[in-house]
Order: C-alpha cells, then sequence, then structure tokens
C-alpha cells in the first residue's frame, strides 16, 4: 500500500568532495535500521570498487529509510565537478536537502555550485556542519561563512560527526521537521520521472522513478513518453539498501521497477512515464542532454582485443549514458575508439574500468576538445561550410579555415591567501582572463575565463599540488570564442605521426613542440640510421631533434696493414647507412606513445 503524502520526505545529501556525505549516508542507514551491524560496511551506498578505493562517489544512489513513522528517501549524490549532471538529476527528484560542510575546510566551490543548483530547484536546505570532533574544527566559523557566503541561515545548523555518530538524531528530525511533504494525486492519471537507469546482469534494466501523480504498480502497461515505447512492468520496489518488492509506489514516493527492457538506452533519463491506457497530457520538462566535453583516442595495446574492447565499451556504455564512443583508426595505432567524456576524472575512471572490469591494455591519445569551424566557401557553394572537429588529425587544409573556435569555460577557484599569487600565475599561463577577486573569510575567491583547452590537460593537478591541496575548483561553459589555433604535427623519419598530432595556440605552440620532440629524443631507441623529430606547423618546423645512429666497428678485423683498406670499409658503411636512411622505417615502441601523450603533465 503506497505511503500517504503527509508521511514522506525526500532529500539528498550535497556537498564538496570529501566533506562526508557517503560516511553520513552510511551513518543514516545504520540507524535506521536500514542494516544490521554484521551488514554494514563503509560507503554501503558507493557500489563500484573503484568508488570504494578512490573514496569518491559517481553514481547517485538512493535508499529507503524508515524514521519515527515517516518514510525518507535518501540520495546520495558525487561531489565531483566531472559527475554534476548526476547531481541535477538526484535534485530534481527531491524537496530538500541536507548542505553538508566540513567543520575544518569550510565551505568550498563544489560546495557552491551544488547548492546554487539546489536552490533553482526550490529546495528547502538544511546545513550540516560535519567532522566537529577533528581537533582543527571551527564550526563557529564555518556557520558564519555559510552565511557570508551562500547567504543561508545557519543558525541552527545541525553540528555532526557522522564518522562518530554524533548529531544523527538530530539530522534524522530536522529531516522530519524542515523538509516539506512531497505533493501529487494518487487518482490522476500515472506521471513519474525516470531518474536514473543502469544494468543488472540479472534483472536487466533496473530503473530508478520518482512518482509525481498516480500510482505505478506490478503488471501495469506503461508508455515512455520521449522515447514511444510501451513495456509491462514485472517488479516494483525500494531499497532498503537491500532490494525489497513491493505491490506499488504512489504519489512522491522513489523507487524501481524493471519492465524487462534490454537496452540502457531506450530507458533514457529524465523521460516521463505514464499509464499507456490513461496517459497523462503533458511530460514533464525532463534534463538537458549532458555533452561530452573532453574527447580522446582508446586504442587496444594489442590490435587483437579491438573486438573485446568493442564489446566491452558498449557493455559500460549502458550503465552511464553519458560517454559516447565511435570507431576511429590511426596509423600508428591500428582500430580503436573516440570517446566522448565529461572531463579528465571521467575519463580516467572509464579507462580504469576498462583495464579492471575487462582486462584490457589500452593507450589513450592526448585529449581534445570540440572545435568549431568555419570553412571558407568552395565552388558551387554558397556559403562556407561550419563543421565541428573532434580530432586533430581530422583537420582540414589551413587554406580552406576561415576561423576556428574553441571552448571556454568560468572558472570560480578558491584559495588561501598565501597561494594566492602562484595561482594567478597559472591562470595567466593558460591564457586566462581575470573577471572577479574577492575576500570571503580569510581566502581569495578568483573568477576566471580560461579556454578549455588548457584545462583539460592537467590544470586541476597543477592547482592542487602549487596550493598544496587547499584550492578548491569548479568550472561552467560559456560557449566557443575564435582563437588563433594551429594543428602542430609531430614528423619521425619525415613520416607525419597521426596520433601525436595537436591543435595548440599560435603562442604556446613553439615551447610546446620543443617539448614534445626532446622527450621523444629520449624515447624512441636508437637505430643504424640517423632519425630526425620535427614538430611542424604546416609546412614550417619550429622545433628539431636528431637521434644519433648506432655504429658498428667495421674495421674491426683489420690489424696493421694499409690505411686505405680500412677508409675503403668505412666509405662502404657510410653508403650501406645512406641508402639505409632511405628506406628505413623507425620503430616506436607503444611506451614512447603513452608517455610523450603525458607530455603536459611536465
Amino acid at each position: 500500500m503506497a505511503t500517504e503524502l503527509s508521511k514522506i520526505r525526500n532529500f539528498s545529501i550535497i556537498a564538496h568532495i570529501d566533506h562526508g556525505k557517503s560516511t553520513l549516508a552510511d551513518r543514516l542507514i545504520q540507524r535506521t535500521g536500514g542494516l544490521s551491524e554484521r551488514e554494514m560496511s563503509s560507503q554501503v551506498l558507493d557500489n563500484m570498487d573503484i568508488e570504494k578505493e578512490r573514496g569518491i562517489t559517481i553514481k547517485a544512489q538512493t535508499v529507503r529509510l524508515d524514521w519515527k513513522g515517516y518514510v525518507l528517501n535518501l540520495m546520495d549524490t558525487p561531489g565531483h565537478v566531472d559527475f554534476a549532471y548526476e547531481v541535477s538529476r538526484s535534485l530534481a527528484a527531491c524537496e530538500g536537502a541536507l548542505l553538508v560542510v566540513d567543520a575544518a575546510q569550510g565551505v568550498e566551490a563544489q560546495t557552491l555550485a551544488n547548492v546554487y543548483q539546489s536552490i533553482e530547484h526550490d529546495h528547502e536546505i538544511i546545513p550540516v556542519i560535519n567532522k566537529i570532533d577533528l581537533p582543527s574544527a571551527e564550526p563557529e566559523k564555518v556557520r558564519n561563512e555559510i552565511e557570508e557566503i551562500i547567504g543561508l541561515d545557519a543558525s541552527n545548523a545541525v553540528l555532526a560527526s557522522a564518522k562518530s555518530g554524533i548529531g544523527i538524531d538530530e539530522i534524522l528530525d530536522a529531516i522530519v521537521e524542515r523538509i516539506p511533504a512531497p505533493t501529487g494525486d494518487a487518482d490522476a492519471p500515472l506521471k513519474a520521472m525516470l531518474v536514473d537507469s543502469w544494468y543488472d546482469p540479472y534483472l536487466g534494466v533496473v530503473i530508478l522513478v520518482r512518482v509525481i501523480d498516480g500510482t505505478i504498480r506490478k503488471g501495469q502497461q506503461i508508455k515512455f513518453m520521449a522515447a514511444g515505447t510501451t513495456h509491462l512492468i514485472d517488479r516494483v520496489g525500494a531499497f532498503r539498501p537491500k532490494i525489497e518488492q513491493l505491490p506499488d509506489l504512489g504519489p512522491g514516493e522513489i523507487g524501481f521497477i524493471t519492465a524487462q527492457i534490454k537496452e540502457v538506452a531506450q530507458a533514457r533519463v529524465g523521460d516521463t512515464l505514464t499509464d499507456a491506457k490513461r496517459p497523462t497530457p503533458e511530460a514533464l520538462p525532463g534534463f538537458k542532454e549532458v555533452q561530452p566535453v573532453v574527447f580522446c583516442g582508446l586504442f587496444p595495446v594489442d590490435a587483437a582485443d579491438f573486438e573485446k574492447l568493442r564489446e566491452s565499451i558498449s557493455k559500460l556504455r549502458l550503465n552511464d549514458a553519458s560517454f559516447s564512443f565511435e570507431m576511429e583508426t590511426s596509423a600508428a595505432l591500428g582500430f580503436g575508439f573516440r570517446c566522448g567524456f565529461l572531463g579528465l576524472l571521467h575519463l580516467e575512471i572509464i579507462q580504469e574500468r576498462l583495464s579492471r572490469e575487462y582486462d584490457l591494455d589500452l593507450i589513450t591519445t592526448a585529449p581534445s576538445v570540440v572545435y568549431k569551424m568555419r570553412l571558407t566557401k568552395a565552388a558551387g557553394e554558397a556559403e562556407g561550410r561550419s563543421i565541428e572537429l573532434h580530432n586533430p588529425a581530422d583537420m582540414p587544409d589551413p587554406n580552406r579555415i576561415e576561423e576556428i573556435e574553441e571552448p571556454w569555460i568560468k572558472a570560480v577557484i578558491y584559495v588561501p591567501d598565501e597561494y594566492l599569487g602562484s595561482i594567478l600565475k597559472l591562470c595567466q599561463d593558460r591564457r586566462g582572463i581575470q573577471k572577479d577577486l574577492t575576500y570571503v573569510g580569510g581566502r581569495a575567491q578568483l573568477t576566471y575565463e580560461l579556454p578549455l583547452n588548457e584545462v583539460v590537460f592537467d590544470f586541476y593537478d597543477r592547482l592542487k599540488s602549487i596550493s598544496r591541496g587547499y584550492a578548491s575548483f569548479d568550472y561552467e561553459q560559456i560557449g566557443h570564442r575564435p582563437g588563433d589555433l594551429v594543428k602542430m604535427g609531430i614528423l619521425v623519419n619525415n613520416e607525419p605521426v597521426d596520433a601525436l598530432s595537436m591543435i595548440v595556440h599560435r603562442s604556446t605552440a613553439e615551447s610546446r613542440g620543443r617539448g614534445m620532440c626532446e622527450r621523444l629524443k629520449d624515447l624512441i631507441p636508437r637505430h643504424l640510421f640517423k632519425i630526425p623529430i620535427q614538430a611542424a606547423i604546416g609546412g614550417k618546423v619550429i622545433a628539431r631533434e636528431t637521434i644519433a645512429a648506432m655504429r658498428k666497428d667495421v674495421t674491426a678485423k683489420c690489424y696493421g696493414g694499409d690505411a686505405t683498406r680500412k677508409r675503403k670499409l668505412l666509405e662502404k658503411q657510410k653508403e650501406g647507412k645512406k641508402r639505409m636512411r632511405e628506406y628505413g622505417s623507425v620503430q616506436i615502441p607503444q611506451e614512447a606513445f603513452i608517455a610523450a601523450l603525458r607530455m603536459g603533465e611536465e
């Protein structure tokens, strides 16, 4: 029987990375008796090994808790900027949020980004100051920060420590008292939002739904409004966090359904579910499509693994709709895939999951972003075409390009005073434009506009190492802008190596090219002939290194005698080397590619 509306509370937990969201979720589950002591493990809601190891949440998870006669539906969300779309979906299914702030670290960039998303959804926000048992905790200072920076009243913020279980009951009571109950009409036609979907090897596609109006029950024929398909529901239930089957889900409730759907692609996130026989007149607004930001090529180290890679990528795609791929070939690396990701962490995680879960050895090419190009008019065209470029190797002839536009982002950086100078220099070096610099509670808040191309390589790592981990960073895209961009190609023994080509700004091309050539000089083994390595823009070489030839001592077996004998042998060797250089092909080892592509990290 569906729970009555006034007894339901739907809430999510939002916070910056590492401020204790998943630990707090663990304590709430433990306190409400969702799992017995024996079944409890840390980060219960993080299902993937990689989430537990890195201590980060990647997929938002839900769980249903019981407290003093109320049903609480909790959504644990990721904190990292790459997974912001997961957060926005979870927030759309809730009426309120717990804002977790670390009592030692205070408000950080991601805290702000997630709070603003929550405010946009018109949520009731309960501030929770976590980790108050740390020696460096300053709850009063953090309380003021929440009021100053975010503008939330923090006078009744709950002081807690998720690790030692302090303040857990107060949090649960605050959820019941301060978060409003959902609204909905049980007699209206069914209208439910598809919040998430994933593939389970036993159940097929599992769909997480938030019911708005009407009731969803086993054996019902439902229709997906955007996809236009109909399915028969064979299972309805909720996670507590173990699966519990229910006869139905009423308005305001969050639970899961399965309906013998084979592919996650059919269950698009943000779609509206309704009754096939008695449909609701209008669909819910849904979510905006996730756009991949970073592209890179994935190639198997062993060419025979290509089919296995194709299969593995297709399986991963089942659980991660934000990841896209298409086939590509490269002269140096063979067959592979061009994949799109939401950011570098997303790229790293997909790569790690492929090597772990599917046992694949992969090479990734240098990450690149999407450029927009306007071409000059060709014969018979009224105006020049516009194209999108994902792979630097496909760049058209420079004479045909009228203008290249690159994506820009607006970044907000929080940093303690003493690191401000070096962070400003880092942003300046990356062609950043400073927009704003203000001080909030002893820390500087920087707003910069930066080209995404410069951020994608290693900006985040540099930022963290310069500030000893104290700076926090959040960004949003602000569209494309024209730039003076060129394609830099690498030639080894006068042959272009397409996997190493990249698009760079003209001002940094020379230093990038020189770095790449020096790097390759150390990585490519010596051959019997001299090998030139060049970086070139179009036909102009901007940097060059030469790998010296190995030399065999042909005169070793001449003892004494006439000097002309030795000279004759050396001349003969010289002829041979000359011919060899003409026909010789250079073997570039696989490791050299990987190391050269990590070039940007120096």
